[in-house]
This record gives structure tokens, C-alpha cells and sequence, in this order.
């Protein structure tokens, strides 16, 4: 068992060891570098953090004014059509039936069945024959069939 002088004399002995080999001058300017090292590396990572995230919101403001200068301009030219004369003569055409002159309007009846089954049928012969695949082309071009 232990005794009290063996318990001081290793609590001496501790206290020296560590004040002499830890706390050295060496060690603490070792220990500070390693301490100023980790907080300039910690804040030189979340500075490049936030300025990847600042250029992220840049680009997007910037792709945001983009698009609304192009509706901006879209609108103006809008505007522009419907002050023009044209779109103020097809806009009096199609709302108050209003005419140039020497113009007559003429309303037709309804098409009948067999009007609407002809077309149709003529609709149906015009219609393009199916295209060759490509590989029937190919043969047609290298053995002139």
C-alpha cells in the first residue's frame, strides 16, 4: 500500500515531468501554431463556402434579370402590334364585323354528309405513303432496287 510520502512524491514527480517536458517553451509555440493553423484553414473553407454560395445566387439573379428583360420586350413588342394599324383592322373585323369597302360578306351553309365524306376520302388518298426504313433505302441505293 501506498503511503501519503509516496503519493507526494509521485505528484511531484508528475507536476515536474509535465512542466518541464509539456510546457516547454517549444511545445506551446508548437501547440499555438497548430491551433492558428486550424482556425486559418476552418476560415478560409467556410469563406470559399460562402462565395460559391453568393456566385450561385448571382448567377441565378442574373439568369432572373435575363428573363425578364426578354418578357419586358416581349410585352413592348406586344404593345407595338396592337397600336399598329393591321392588328386594329383585324380587331375591328373580327369584333364589330366591320368591312373595307367593296368587301361583301357571304355566309355559307353547313356541309353536307356527303361533302364531308368526300373530303374525307380525298383526305385519306392524299395522305403520303408510309417512308422506307433505312435499312430498305440503303438496299435501294447499293443494289438499285
Amino acid at each position: 500500500m501506498k503511503t501519503m510520502k509516496d503519493i507526494k512524491a509521485h505528484l511531484r514527480r508528475s507536476y515536474f515531468r509535465i512542466k518541464h517536458d509539456y510546457l516547454s517553451f517549444d511545445n506551446i509555440i508548437f501547440f499555438v501554431a497548430i491551433v492558428v493553423c486550424f482556425f486559418w484553414t476552418y476560415s478560409s473553407l467556410s469563406a470559399t463556402a460562402k462565395n460559391w454560395e453568393l456566385s450561385q445566387k448571382l448567377t441565378a439573379r442574373k439568369r432572373e434579370q435575363k428573363l425578364l428583360e426578354l418578357e419586358v420586350a416581349t410585352i413592348e413588342l406586344e404593345n407595338e402590334y396592337y397600336r399598329s394599324d393591321e392588328y386594329q383592322e383585324l380587331s375591328a373585323r373580327a369584333k364589330a364585323n366591320k368591312m373595307l369597302d367593296g368587301e361583301h360578306l357571304v355566309y355559307l351553309p353547313e356541309n353536307s354528309e356527303a361533302a364531308r365524306k368526300k373530303y374525307n376520302d380525298t383526305k385519306k388518298e392524299d395522305a403520303p405513303a408510309e417512308d422506307p426504313s433505312n435499312v430498305s433505302q440503303w438496299m435501294s441505293f447499293l443494289f438499285g432496287t
